[in-house]
C-alpha cells in the first residue's frame, strides 16, 4: 500500500458559483464534506490550501489542517506545489490532489489513485470511466482521456475523441474513450516539474492543465476506479445532485 498525503486546494472566487468551497450541502459546507472524504482514506496527513482567511477560518472550525498560500496562483496544482515547499516534502511523497468541489469522492478512489504510483513507470496517476452516453461524449464540459495498451494517456480532450471515421454500431467511438475524473497523484518531484514550467499550446487550446505534463514527456496512469465518483460542483443544481448523491 502506498503511502501518500492529501491536499485540497479550495478557493473563495468562482464565476459561476462564488463561494463555493463554503456553500452548504445539508448542514455542512461543500468543503468539510470534501475533507471528511479524504479523511476516511488511507492518507497520512490532509491539508486544506487556500489563500482566503473565510476558508481558512471555517476549515480549522471543523478541525482541519489549514495551510495558507499566496494568492497568485492560477490553478490548484500551483497551490499544492506551494504548500510542498512550505511543508519540506521531498521529492518521492506522494500528495493526491483532491479539489474542494469534490464532495461525493469515495475515499477508497484517494487510494487506488495514489496506489498507481507503485508502478516506476508513472510519473502521474488518474482515474477515468466508461462515459455514461452520446450526450456525455459531445460535452466539452466531461473531459475525455484515450489511452494506451498498458493504460498511459495518449490525450485528453473536451471534444468527442476518438473521432468516428468509420463507427459500427455496435461498438460506438466513446467505447473506446474514457471519462476523466480531476483527481490526481503525484510525486512532488513531479509537481515541481510542473508548476516550474510554462503552459503548453495544447493546454491553452483546451483548458486542460494535464496537457502540459504530457507535452513535457510526462507519462500518466489511467486506472477505471472501483466505483464511480459523485460528480463535481459547479452549479446550484450541483449542489442539489450532491446532497442526493450524499443521502442528505
Amino acid at each position: 500500500m502506498t503511502e501518500y498525503v492529501v491536499v485540497i486546494p479550495a478557493r473563495y472566487a468562482s464565476t459561476r458559483l462564488p463561494g463555493k468551497p463554503l456553500r452548504l450541502i445539508g448542514d455542512k459546507p461543500m468543503l468539510q464534506h470534501a475533507w471528511e472524504r479524504a479523511s476516511e482514506s488511507r492518507a497520512a496527513e490532509v491539508v486544506i490550501a487556500t489563500d482566503d482567511e473565510r476558508i481558512a477560518e471555517t476549515g480549522e472550525a471543523f478541525g482541519a489542517m489549514v495551510c495558507m498560500t499566496g494568492p497568485q496562483h492560477r490553478s490548484g496544482t500551483e497551490r499544492i506545489a506551494e504548500v510542498a515547499d512550505l511543508c519540506d516534502w521531498g521529492d518521492d511523497v506522494i500528495v493526491v490532489n483532491l479539489q474542494g468541489d469534490e464532495p461525493a469522492m469515495p475515499a477508497t478512489l484517494l487510494d487506488e489513485c495514489a496506489d498507481l504510483l507503485s508502478d516506476p513507470r508513472a510519473d502521474i496517476a488518474t482515474l477515468a470511466s466508461p462515459i455514461a452516453g452520446q450526450a456525455d461524449f459531445e460535452n466539452p464540459n466531461v473531459v475525455k482521456v484515450v489511452c494506451d495498451n498498458e493504460g498511459f494517456a495518449l490525450y485528453f480532450s473536451r471534444s468527442p475523441i476518438p473521432y468516428p471515421r468509420r463507427e459500427a454500431p455496435d461498438k460506438p467511438a466513446r467505447s473506446a474513450a474514457l471519462h476523466h475524473h480531476g483527481l490526481y497523484a503525484y510525486r512532488c518531484g513531479v509537481l515541481r516539474t510542473l508548476v516550474a514550467s510554462t503552459p503548453s499550446p495544447l493546454e491553452q487550446f483546451e483548458q486542460l492543465e494535464q496537457l502540459r505534463a504530457l507535452s513535457l514527456g510526462l507519462r500518466i496512469r489511467v486506472a477505471v476506479p472501483s466505483r464511480r465518483p459523485g460528480r463535481g460542483v459547479d452549479t446550484e443544481g450541483d449542489l442539489d445532485a450532491a446532497a442526493r448523491e450524499l443521502g442528505l
